[in-house]
């Protein structure tokens, strides 16, 4: 089991995949800011990780082929 699965159709819209990041890079300052260094860490490591799968290295073709699978 995965946790993030990028290939999902879910993610083919560019506007979800800014939004996710978008999200987990506000929830990693939130972290920072109220002093938390621990979940502060993690949210940053996921913010980094959806970064690079879901910009960086997303594959468009691939996910909507998934789209027609049962």
């Amino acid at each position: 089991m995965k946790l993030l699965d990028v290939n999902h159709p879910f993610f083919l819209p560019y506007w979800r995949r800014i939004a996710v990041v978008a999200f987990c890079v506000a929830w990693a300052l939130f972290e920072w800011i109220t002093l938390s260094p621990f979940w502060g860490i993690l949210a940053s490591a996921l913010a980094i990780y959806t970064y690079w799968a879901l910009i960086l290295t997303f594959d468009p073709e691939h996910a909507a082929g998934r789209e027609r699978e049962p």
